[in-house]
């Protein structure tokens, strides 16, 4: 992400902070509530700053899947599923991931080509608060469409990351979820292992606060072309991982370049021979 960009993206979380002021309902028993599509003093405020007027269509294009009562909220599992395949005539160019209530609520922005074939990601996010998730997918057209779900759960950022083996930070592991044929949809895995600490965490010896330590950028190739580009944030899970898509003419390699906020690079290589 350029400096310029990332601190666009910064000024827009605290502005969406000092706006978090809860405005949601009052469920029964003092938690907040709120329905799927319901906006919010945040999405309101990021939606003028990062959309401007622009109309927003509600569940055409893409939608979300995510559990509305999530039992871990530092891994909250989220599905993105277009209603259009990646074609050069028309496809999804862009994706943000967003989660209203959290600390920096722009968790992913991810810049997307036709290679991948469809645009269908997988990840787990950080959920801090009883919060709406949304995705907003730009089209190729330049129409915006998005879909949300109010996900209850809480702590996702202040859960203290696991520190067992932090010598393996930067592992990379790029592979197939299935057999790749030449000419079809392969489906494939990115993940690294990442503490991808977000600053709220406690230090459970020292009882000081660990500072923030993220993976901050992902790009994914395949044979030398590239399939996504993403700027992430510290809303996603610690070991971010990503599950998409790509579609394999013949041999070549998947390769992943992973930066981190302390500007340590990371690379994943996989060799693949799809069956013709």
């Amino acid at each position: 992400m350029s400096p310029t960009r990332r601190g666009g993206l910064q000024a827009m979380a605290a502005l969406a902070l000092a706006a978090a002021a809860p405005a949601l309902r009052a469920a029964p028993g003092g938690l907040p509530s709120a329905a799927d599509g319901d906006s919010s003093p945040v999405w309101d405020g990021l939606r003028a700053r990062l959309f401007g007027e622009r109309p927003i269509a509600v569940q055409d294009a893409v939608r979300l899947v995510v559990p509305r009562r999530a039992a871990y909220g530092a891994s909250v599992p989220v599905k993105i599923v277009p209603a259009l395949a990646q074609t050069p005539e028309r496809w999804v160019k862009r994706l943000t991931l967003i989660v209203d209530l959290n600390p920096s609520p722009v968790a992913a922005v991810l810049e997307l080509t036709p290679a991948l074939g469809l645009a269908e990601f997988e990840t787990r996010l950080r959920v801090d608060q009883y919060s709406h998730v949304r995705v907003v997918a730009e089209l190729s057209d330049g129409t915006l469409h998005t879909d949300s779900r109010y996900v209850k759960t809480s702590g996702g950022c202040s859960a203290p990351p696991n520190r067992d083996a932090p010598e393996r930070i930067g592992s990379t592991l790029v592979r197939l979820l299935e057999p790749a044929r030449r000419g079809a949809l392969a489906a494939a895995e990115v993940a690294v292992l990442h503490p991808n600490d977000t600053g709220f965490e406690l230090n459970q010896r020292t009882l000081l606060y660990i500072p923030p330590h993220f993976v901050r950028s992902m790009s994914l190739r395949w044979a030398g072309a590239p399939l996504f580009d993403a700027e992430l944030d510290f809303s996603i899970s610690e070991n971010p991982s990503w599950r998409f898509h790509f579609v394999p003419q013949g041999a070549g390699e998947l390769r992943a370049e992973i930066v981190d906020t302390h500007d340590a690079r990371f690379v994943g290589r996989l060799a693949v021979e799809p069956a013709a």
